[in-house]
């Protein structure tokens, strides 16, 4: 069957998931630094991580007319650069930090909380990197960082599940990009995720009390199953989650351990998914091969974002694997931020080469372009992947 002589963008998505042919190549970049942005844009742009969170609290001190223009302006770029990239999904939303400050230390540090001194937070940002850290102000109670502590939680969450049922998108920046753009594009919206904390009382549980995990996780999926009736109902259908827990070595903890604590609330969440006529997508970096079965297999995800091409996770070897999966990336930062233009032209063209075989391959930079990243090679990578699309 051959494909429309011209698609919408959100037609294009539509049809990739469906497995059916597309006019071009469909396009997904993750995600990019504001640096990056404002090379594509031409003019400063409001999106990135942790230098969005500085921008906000920094507007909330300066006053209710300052937030509302970060507010503005946020949404606006990130829509203008999802569509400048020539990405048929929009991202509206990037990090928010929306908290009033208490004290201005400097321009780059800001004290948090307007409660107890134990409640406070600072926010140091480093402009060369766009990273905050966010941190206690004082130290805190370690009740909620002991096994005990953790259980306490989850008994409260356990608590609070037959009362809980959403009736709105929690994102505002979703809603309005599905408001005014929705028709046109697939529209990228959170509200899914499941995954475990990295810290080390999480860890602890994980080797003496996995059912203490197993009950948060079957929790916390419970509570995302619950939201994608909300998330379709306002139009959404593309769901994003995800989850770290890998590096170039393989997953933090063993593939018996996740397929106990983690597949089966995804399972949860993909059948949910499936019933509303939604599509359930899964991110982590790393090497994912030891838990890929139980994660694209039994779990049933239905899309695969921030194929990390460094740890082994090849779009051709997915691809003969999972036939039905739909495949998000696999052009590396990394590449783009350190390789030669070159490398970027022939990274960029093999996953090209890979989605024209193959189908069911939506091309893009696997994660996020970080500061520092040459311009050139941004622009080679988008020239060589609108030079291909068809």
């Amino acid at each position: 069957m051959a494909a429309p002589a011209h698609m919408t963008s959100r037609q294009r998505i539509d049809a990739v998931f469906a497995g059916q042919p597309t006019d071009r190549v469909p396009v997904c970049h993750i995600g990019l630094c504001s640096e990056s942005a404002s090379h594509v844009l031409g003019r400063e742009a409001y999106v990135g991580g942790g230098i969005q969170q500085w921008r906000e609290v920094k507007s909330l001190w300066e006053g209710p007319d300052s937030h509302a223009e970060f507010v503005e302006r946020s949404y606006q770029d990130a829509v203008a650069v999802s569509m400048a990239l020539g990405n048929d999904f929009i991202r509206p939303t990037y990090w928010r930090c929306n908290r009033k400050p208490h004290r201005k230390i400097n321009g780059n540090t800001y004290i948090l909380g307007d409660g107890p001194e134990e409640s406070w937070q600072v926010l140091t940002y480093d402009p060369l990197t766009e990273q905050a850290a966010i941190t206690p102000y004082k130290p805190r109670p370690t009740d909620d960082l002991t096994l005990a502590g953790i259980e306490e939680g989850i008994r409260r969450q356990e608590e609070r599940l037959p009362d809980h049922s959403p009736t709105r998108v929690a994102d505002e920046f979703a809603r309005r990009a599905m408001a005014e753009h929705g028709n046109e594009y697939a529209i990228r919206v959170g509200g899914v995720g499941l995954g475990i904390p990295h810290n080390q009382t999480w860890m602890e549980a994980l080797a003496l009390r996995p059912e203490l995990v197993e009950r948060h996780t079957t929790v916390s999926a419970a509570y995302s199953a619950r939201n994608v009736q909300v998330l379709v109902a306002e139009g959404f259908h593309y769901l994003f989650g995800g989850y770290d827990f890998a590096s170039n070595t393989g997953p933090m903890f063993s593939p018996a351990l996740f397929n106990r604590l983690m597949v089966p609330g995804l399972r949860q969440i993909t059948d949910a998914c499936d019933q509303a006529g939604a599509k359930h997508l899964f991110a982590s970096d790393g090497h994912l091969w030891p838990v890929a079965q139980g994660l694209f297999g039994v779990a049933g995800i239905h899309g695969y974002y921030e194929i990390d091409a460094s740890a082994g996770m090849d779009l051709r070897r997915l691809r003969d694997a999972f036939p039905d999966l739909v495949l998000l990336g696999n052009i590396q930062s990394q590449t783009v931020h350190l390789g030669t233009r070159e490398d970027v032209i022939n990274e960029t063209r093999s996953c090209m080469e890979a989605a024209l075989d193959l189908g069911r391959i939506i091309v893009g930079v696997s994660n996020y372009l970080v500061p520092g990243t040459p311009p050139g090679n941004i622009e080679a990578m988008l020239t060589t992947i609108e030079d291909m699309r068809g």
